[in-house]
């Protein structure tokens, strides 16, 4: 599977030199105009060095005629059924017009009908409650997925067979991505850039678009205290610290020393702001910036351990392969500069 999305991968690079990826955002009655804007302001953001653009996206409804959305305007969309047919990837935003799919009802026909229009291959995707009508179509029968943490009882009533987890931020099964509420949405088509494009593309468009670059699939939705009580001191400035040192030794002691907490404290902190250990934070950094150097550099994979903080280059081939089914070399031979160039 990971052989396969690969090649996907390497080849979708190769067809983006000779026109953009072409991406169709399906604007639904009741659409929430911040989601519906995510794929166009991120995408659109995403270019070579030369500030040639990698995705065309456009804006479509089922008909093509303007659709009332959330926010008390109508959205005039650029397209009809037609943007679907031919797109690379089809992206679906939420829409707050159809309670019936909270109860397992059936796609509206016309909406219906659009969506079988698809090309058999597109790339599809759903932002928050998007998730609802790709399900409705029958496209998450058996898949994992994902969707507001808020809905996940009623969405499992509605779609048994849908494989839902809650609790995470977004899930990449290759060919359909689904992603939970909101902001999450940005992480998504982040992470599909990263994926078509590699890190530093990824990167280039995240700081146009001034949002962190990378936030893992599987980090927390839902997170009790996600902002400290104001009297007390955060964990924010120590994370900023690590992540400047991720090379050296970064014990829990370490952690807590810099954050002047005591260790209980500040695991219980930590926790609360950014719903996972120190620890398994430390790591998801540290493979990230291995990502990064097997994707940017021809270090070796020693070094590229090393200057991750993973010591050797057993350790980092035990955690690739644990958290991304991949070996380092597999990854770069995918990722890397020179599949890039399609060298």
């Amino acid at each position: 599977m990971r052989a396969t999305r690969d090649r996907t991968v390497r080849n979708e690079r190769e067809g983006a030199r000779a026109a953009p990826h072409r991406i169709a955002v399906l604007a639904l009655p009741g659409v929430p105009p911040f989601e519906l804007g995510i794929p166009s302001r991120v995408f659109g953001s995403a270019m070579e060095a030369d500030g040639r653009l990698l995705y065309e996206v456009t804006v479509c409804t089922v008909d093509g005629a303007p659709v009332a959305s959330d926010a008390g305007f109508t959205v005039q969309p650029a397209a009809g059924p037609e943007a679907l047919a031919a797109a690379d990837t089809v992206i679906v935003p939420p829409t707050h017009a159809m309670p019936e799919l909270g109860r397992g009802g059936p796609l509206p026909p016309e909406v219906a009908s659009a969506i079988a229009g698809i090309r058999p291959g597109t790339r599809l995707v759903s932002i928050c409650t998007g998730s609802y009508v790709l399900a409705a179509a029958g496209l998450l029968d058996g898949r994992p997925a994902t969707t507001h943490w808020n809905l996940a009882p009623e969405f499992r009533r509605a779609y048994p067979k849908v494989k839902l987890d809650e609790d995470v931020l977004f899930v990449d099964d290759g060919d359909v991505l689904t992603s939970a509420g909101v902001a999450a949405g940005v992480d998504l088509c982040l992470h599909m850039i990263r994926r078509d494009h590699g890190a530093a593309t990824a990167n280039r468009a995240a700081r146009i678009c001034v949002v962190p670059p990378w936030r893992d699939g599987g980090q927390a939705q839902f997170i009790d205290r996600p902002v400290p009580e104001p009297a007390l001191a955060g964990t924010a400035a120590t994370r900023a610290w690590a992540l400047e040192h991720l090379a050296e030794p970064l014990s829990l002691a370490r952690l807590a020393e810099h954050a002047r907490m005591s260790l209980r404290s500040f695991t219980r902190r930590f926790r609360d702001e950014v719903g996972m250990t120190p620890v398994q934070w430390l790591t998801a950094q540290r493979l990230e910036l291995a990502k990064q150097l097997l994707e940017t550099t021809d270090l070796s994979i020693d070094l590229v351990a090393h200057r991750a903080g993973l010591g050797s280059g057993n350790s980092l081939r035990a955690h690739m392969r644990t958290a991304f089914g991949v070996s380092p070399a597999a990854y770069r031979r995918a990722f890397g500069a020179h599949a890039a160039r399609g060298t």
